[in-house]
């Protein structure tokens, strides 16, 4: 019974997906290059951006490859420039703009009485604005075609989450506007959603700042024990399809988001448990 749901589902989404033309930012690698792959499957007409030139053009031979349209656009989502150009490159080559997935994003990790206040910068600069770049030059296209502007997040832009300061503070700014922008837009089509993945196997987690602005390295957690990039992506179609608000991907993100509700200082207590708890955590 489940299988014939899911193969169900996958052939909704694939007629929804069909001819549309769906951006997506923070696609050479993990979540992105995912939705990437999954969209284009689909039927839609990708659009990926990123830093990344090289990367880019590697999945762009993959997709042409299987005679599926795809457009690569080199893209530092910091810099509304690029953000401008990226959206007049997809009008030019596609003539439309049906999906935006804003999923570009870096992660941090430290406290915030020993991180620098330019890692904290950068990361609102990306994850934040490069959210609200993208999202005012695509907008007008996504008014004409009643499409979906979609934010990438995380359980960590549900609760506070120690040790993260920068991260969670850039997700809460984005939840912040793309719940505004929905009421902004309550009567005219457009389709706003935040996607929460929990804890994600991705390269994200690899290259999160520390304190100090470089790379951190290896990840601290067991990464066998996360979604994979391809979960996140099926879950996000089915999210558009449906036109959800909010699209919470896991059982811990479900009980943190009702925990938050009804006993919010518990929470506190057993969120910094299970951060001391990581190998190497800035608690010790």
């Amino acid at each position: 019974m489940k299988k014939s749901i899911h193969l169900f589902d996958q052939i909704t989404e694939s007629i929804c997906m069909k001819d549309k033309t769906v951006i997506i930012t923070g696609a050479s690698s993990g979540i992105g290059k995912a939705c990437a792959y999954v969209f284009s499957q689909m039927g839609a007409r990708v659009v990926l951006a990123a830093r990344n030139e090289e990367k880019l053009q590697t999945i762009v031979q993959d997709l042409e490859s299987e005679q599926r349209p795809v457009l690569a656009v080199k893209t530092d989502v910091a810099k509304e420039s690029d953000c401008r150009q990226l959206i007049d490159k997809t009008l030019e080559h596609f003539g439309r703009i049906d999906v935006l997935i804003n999923n570009a994003g870096i992660s941090m990790r430290g406290l915030f009485k020993d991180t620098g206040l330019e890692v904290i910068r950068q990361l609102m600069d990306v994850n934040f604005w490069g959210t609200v770049y993208c999202t005012r030059h695509a907008l007008p296209h996504l008014l004409k075609s009643k499409g979906s502007v979609i934010g990438v997040s995380s359980i960590a832009g549900l609760p506070s989450l120690p040790g993260r300061t920068g991260y969670s503070s850039s997700k809460f700014a984005m939840h912040g506007f793309l719940e505004t922008l929905r009421v902004e837009h309550l009567h005219d089509g457009l389709h706003v959603m935040i996607a929460a993945p929990g804890f994600t196997a991705t390269n994200v987690r690899k290259v999160a700042l520390g304190p100090d602005g470089k790379p951190q390295g290896e990840s601290p957690r067991d990464e066998n024990q996360m979604m994979t990039p391809e979960q996140v992506a099926r879950i996000i179609a089915r999210g558009i399809r449906k036109r959800k608000r909010m699209m919470v991907m896991t059982t811990q993100g479900k009980m943190t988001v009702m925990l938050r509700k009804f006993v919010p200082a518990w929470l506190d207590r057993l969120t910094y448990r299970l951060m001391a708890k990581e190998p190497d955590s800035p608690f010790k």
